[in-house]
């Protein structure tokens, strides 16, 4: 008897699943609410090895996050980029007052808690049977379905028809997990995919969505001043919304006097950093607040600001 599309992804999760995930192995709402956020745009190991654990341990709940400052969640946060999530997490705690809601509809009512994200909680925390739609399933959708068009409303209809209302928690990390290391964006391994019975787009994955549109990222050229009094130095707290609520040296687009440095480039999501560092000791007048090389290192910094002030411990 021929198995149904759901019941071999089933039997295929079973056998390959990533079941040893800690928030896989875990029925606290919260753990698994950090994990979804954390993972979004950043691949499970970087989160395994480095942030989630520390993160936990700093923030037992979610109440510790509600009841700490924001720079607090920033810094345990740091060098996981995309930190308008931090961001949103330390909002959402202080909106639920550190109680998590236990159903996706109240759960979207959350800062930085979309469909997905609503419905992943839902399904993995409280067995909610909904299904869910990261870039992971997008993909298999649109191979599945033989879908060319990208379009997330239709998208959600299909993830309903090929749901497993009944395994809501299994089918859900299933798809995941076939996403991540069978149905694989460049090289799909069509060969030991449990859907290679029933896919429509497999003889030709690769067609399935149309391709992006390719754009070039922006090149941002800016002068980063290091301002120097004594042994202190010249920081201040962004208020605009790209790394808003981190610590960072002045940056302008003129070329300032002072010592070069050096230069730094970053990369972004939606830019290229290029700076070219200068130390100075004129006087400002700007809202700085100064702080010495150690208690800079107790601030939330990007990856650039970290940079920075490498240049500034070699010069000293």
């Amino acid at each position: 008897m021929e198995l149904t599309p759901q019941t071999s992804l089933l039997q295929w999760y079973n056998k390959n699943g990533r079941h040893d995930l800690p928030w896989r192995t875990t029925d606290n709402p919260y753990h698994i609410y950090v994990s979804e956020i954390m993972l979004q745009q950043t691949q499970v190991k970087t989160v395994l090895e480095r942030f989630y654990f520390p993160f936990l341990e700093r923030f037992p709940t979610l109440l510790d996050i509600a009841e700490s400052d924001l720079d607090d969640v920033l810094k345990m946060w740091e060098g996981l980029g995309y930190y308008t999530r931090a961001k949103n997490l330390h909002h959402a705690a202080r909106q639920c007052n550190g109680i998590l809601p236990d159903n996706a509809h109240d759960l979207m009512n959350l800062s930085g808690i979309g469909r997905s994200t609503a419905h992943a909680i839902a399904a993995f925390a409280y067995r909610e049977s909904l299904p869910i739609l990261d870039a992971n399933v997008k993909r298999i959708l649109h191979r599945y379905f033989a879908l060319k068009e990208r379009n997330e409303k239709k998208l959600w209809e299909y993830a309903y028809a090929l749901f497993d209302s009944s395994h809501p928690f299994e089918y859900n990390q299933a798809m995941m997990d076939v996403g991540a290391t069978v149905c694989l964006a460049k090289k799909p391994l069509c060969e030991v995919c449990p859907f290679k019975e029933s896919c429509q787009g497999k003889t030709d994955p690769l067609t399935y969505p149309d391709a992006k549109a390719k754009t070039r990222k922006p090149i941002r050229k800016r002068s980063i001043i290091v301002y120097q009094r004594h042994s202190r130095y010249a920081l201040m707290q962004r208020k605009e919304r790209f790394l808003h609520g981190l610590w960072g040296f002045y940056e302008t687009t003129e070329i300032p006097g002072g010592t070069a440095l050096g230069n730094i480039t970053q990369h972004y999501s939606h830019f290229t950093l290029e700076a070219n560092v200068y130390l100075s000791h004129e006087d400002v007048e700007e809202e700085f607040e100064w702080f010495t090389i150690e208690e800079i290192t107790q601030l939330s910094l990007s990856r650039a600001d970290h940079k920075v002030v490498e240049f500034i411990k070699k010069s000293a």
